[in-house]
């Protein structure tokens, strides 16, 4: 997005809302989601997908499924209903010793009207400015680090992004950490839409 801050989208963010929990990071000023606090674990699922600690008012994420690669939770915050859906790299590249858990994940929360939000968690802090890429097919979409995540600029590079994935078979996104390593990651789109089906249903506009 030419002209754009990398550092700051230019619409209001409407990500997680965590004021209180330590292991935040921050989105246009408001706290999201810090997926690295602790581990959720359910034997009905292939994969582990990170949750933040529990606080009050806030449930520990349920199942609504697996979908191939992709997998569905859903949790209540308050009044709010949380739904999102996750998913790991089959292939992580780059010239590093040691990294961090990978996940990107798209967030519905109802009734707020919070949807098609795309959070990428890199494993490492973000070399400042410097452009997140994500390929699908013949589609080159941009994102801004911040710490650990990686956002879209506005709602609508979202939701573009999430009708990318839905059409897609498999993303690339690449990234350049604080040191200057260059990292690839290589997801499966396999199941995502049926994954994004379960979330759009439980978590309804």
């Amino acid at each position: 997005m030419a002209g754009a801050d990398v550092n700051r989208r230019d619409d209001l963010c409407y990500g997680f809302r965590r004021a209180t929990t330590p292991t935040t990071t921050t989105r246009d000023g408001m706290a999201v989601m810090n997926l690295s606090s602790r581990i959720f674990t359910s034997f009905l699922l292939v994969l582990a997908i990170l949750v933040p600690g529990p606080e009050a008012g806030a449930e520990e994420p349920r199942s609504l499924g697996t979908f191939r690669d992709w997998s569905a939770f859903g949790y209540n915050d308050g009044d709010t209903l949380v739904c999102f859906i996750a998913s790991q790299p089959t292939k992580a590249e780059g010239n590093y010793t040691q990294r961090g858990d990978i996940w990107i994940l798209v967030t519905h929360r109802s009734p707020e009207g919070e949807r098609d939000v795309v959070q990428v968690r890199t494993g490492y802090n973000y070399m400042e400015n410097a452009p997140v890429t994500v390929m699908i097919g013949n589609e080159t979409f941009t994102l801004f680090g911040e710490g650990e995540s990686a956002w879209a600029f506005t709602r609508h590079d979202d939701r573009d992004l999430v009708t990318a994935m839905k059409a897609g078979v498999s993303m690339v996104i690449e990234g350049r950490s604080w040191r200057g390593t260059v990292t690839t990651d290589t997801y499966s789109l396999l199941g995502f839409t049926a994954a994004y089906g379960a979330i759009s249903q439980t978590c309804a506009e």
